[in-house]
This record gives structure tokens, sequence and C-alpha cells, in this order.
């Protein structure tokens, strides 16, 4: 076996000059089930829950949680909303993810392979790493499809990513895209939907909505132990909390309001998606919702910019689930922004954000 690695060695270092070396381009976003079954779903919902940056107790406890409450109990449920998101192609986020890598591709020519992966189930990130190492990129450049940094989502990326390459004997030199939630294609593209459903419907307030993380995760954060309150810590992006992914959640909502010329109090950063019973960050984006709606306020644009694909979370439970809370309040009309999904924007950003890595 040794002999037969180093004659494959020698014969790519004989092939191959250093001005054909590629970059690799891992472009990573968070998974999917393989369907919307429900021994599926458990499966996924097993390897997502089971990471100890998602889930960040005791390991034993986590097993317990995930194993004997969670997956049996939640899968059916969670299932069921999966079939109604699935699409002809299957999953949004997996298919709009492969459109996206096509495109990237397309535009970064010869010198770079682009390749899709999931952090959990497939394609999976060991399989895809391993081609790379198999191809001896001189450079990968790491992208995951978060754009605001969480220790959760970019965090587990990076984790996986060094487990994966701390085995390989040859390490090459390795890039990681950390956030782009202030890029300006960013903030266009969501910007740039929004003005067309503003120019076709008045609407009295705007709710961005982001995922939410436990309280806890973002104190485990703050490198200061000073810092971080859950208030007006977060009203500017400084040293302090430049990773903070509330504080970044909060100045993407501050770019697209200023690009978008919204009035102060008439729009407002919320977080959805709570488990458990510790305090997550707030507010929640139903709470919110609710408020609003006892306010007064009838006609509501929602966002929701920590998502660069439509998938349960922004389709179903933005787009559906909050409408329904919404209306039943009183309200009369909501419209969702969609996500990057597939859109050139996306394409322009991730080529920009190579390039600048390469």
């Amino acid at each position: 076996m040794e002999i037969i690695e180093k004659n494959q060695c020698i014969n790519a270092q004989v092939t191959t000059s250093k001005n054909d070396l590629k970059t690799g381009v891992l472009i990573v976003n968070l998974g999917t089930p393989d369907s919307p079954n429900t021994p599926d779903v458990r499966k996924y919902l097993r390897e997502f829950l089971m990471d100890g940056r998602v889930v960040d107790i005791p390991v034993v406890f986590r097993w317990m949680l995930v194993n004997l409450i969670i997956a049996p109990f939640r899968a059916p449920k969670s299932a069921k909303i999966y079939q109604e998101l699935w699409e002809e192609r299957g999953s949004p986020l997996k298919f709009y993810g492969e459109d996206v890598q096509k495109m990237l591709q397309n535009e970064l020519g010869d010198n770079f392979e682009v390749k899709l992966a999931m952090r959990y189930q497939s394609p999976s990130m060991d399989s895809v790493l391993e081609e790379f190492r198999v191809a001896g990129f001189q450079k990968i450049i790491v992208i995951p499809f978060f754009p605001q940094y969480a220790s959760a989502t970019t965090g587990s990326v990076y984790e996986k990513v060094m487990n994966i390459v701390g085995n390989w004997q040859i390490i090459p030199e390795i890039k990681f895209v950390n956030t782009y939630y202030d890029h300006p294609k960013f903030i266009e593209h969501f910007t740039s939907a929004a003005r067309k459903y503003m120019s076709e419907h008045h609407f009295d307030h705007y709710i961005f909505s982001y995922h939410g993380v436990p309280e806890r995760q973002i104190r485990k954060g703050d490198c200061t132990g000073k810092t971080c309150n859950f208030g007006s810590c977060c009203d500017t992006i400084h040293a302090m909390n430049q990773y903070c992914y509330r504080a970044q959640c909060h100045e993407t909502t501050r770019l697209m309001a200023q690009e978008l010329g919204l009035e102060e109090g008439t729009y407002i950063t919320t977080f959805q998606s709570r488990l458990g019973r510790d305090p997550w960050i707030q507010p929640y984006t139903e709470d919110t919702i609710k408020r609003l709606a006892k306010e007064g306020k009838k006609n509501i644009l929602a966002f929701s910019p920590a998502f660069v694909a439509d998938c349960l979370e922004t389709t179903i439970e933005v787009g559906e689930e909050y409408k329904e809370v919404f209306e039943e309040m009183g309200g009369q009309h909501w419209q969702l922004v969609e996500s990057l999904n597939n859109s050139p924007l996306w394409v322009e950003l991730l080529t920009d954000l190579v390039k600048k890595n390469a």
C-alpha cells in the first residue's frame, strides 16, 4: 500500500507543474435529511444534535437527550414538515447548493475546483475533503454558508475540517472565510428583493428574523467576560464583539435598514427556533409578532438573513407558521423576502470571497 501511494505521489509530481496546481473550494451548508421520511429525518437529527457545538452539554446527557427524547419523538413531526418543503429536485437547501456549485465553478474557471458538502449528512465533508487530498491541491478555501459567525455553525465547520485534515500526512494551505454578514453583495440581494415587495405593498413594520442560539453560547464567546450584556453591547461592531453572533445580526439589520431608508422604530431584529428551557437570545420572533399585532400593525415584511438558501426555517417557519400567527392575531399581510438561493449576486459574492483568499 505504501509503495502504491508513493508511486501515485511521484506520478503526480511528474505530470503536474506548479502552474497547473488547482485550489480546492469547499462550500459547506448545514445539511438536510436524505429524504423526508421519518428514518432519514431521525438520522439527520441525531447527527446534527450530537454535535457538541450545537448542543453544548456533557456528552452523556447530550446522548440521552438526543437519542431518548428528541430524535424518537421529534422525527415524525419534523418529517411531515419536510414533506411540505420537499420539491421534485429534493430539499431546496441541497439543490440550491448544487446550483451554486456549478455556477461558481463556471465563474472561477479551471484553476479552481468547487465542491459542495454538508456539515451533516450528504455529501459529507469527509468524502469531499478526501477528493481534495487525493487531488493534491496546493490550497483549500473553506466557505461556510453562514453569513454571521456562530460556534454552532461556522465554528462547527472549522472544527470538522481541522479534525479531518489533521490526519493527513501532507496538509496544504487552508483559508477559512469567517463571515460576510456585511458584504455589499449580501446586503444588495436582500434589499433589492425587498424593494420589489415594497413597490407593490405598503408595510408598517419590518422584521429581521435570525436563527437563535442559547445565551450561554454567546457568553462563552465573550473573551473579556465583561462585554456581553444582551443589550446595548450590540449597538455597534467593535474589537471586543466582532465575533459575536448577536452583534453581527444587529449589524446586518442596520446595514439593510440603512440601504432601504427605513425609519428608526419601524424595524426590529429578532431570533427564532428555541430548544430546551435555557434562555436563548432575544427578542423571540414569535413573541414580537404577537406584540406588533396587538399594537395594530397590519402589514409586515420579514427577512431571514441568517440563511443563504430557503429551507425549513425560512419557507415553513417564517414564511408560513409566523404568517399564520400574525393573521390569527389580526394581521392582514405578511411577506417573506426570499434567501439568496441561486441568485447571481450570491455567486458574485462567493467569487469575491474566493479571489480575496486565493
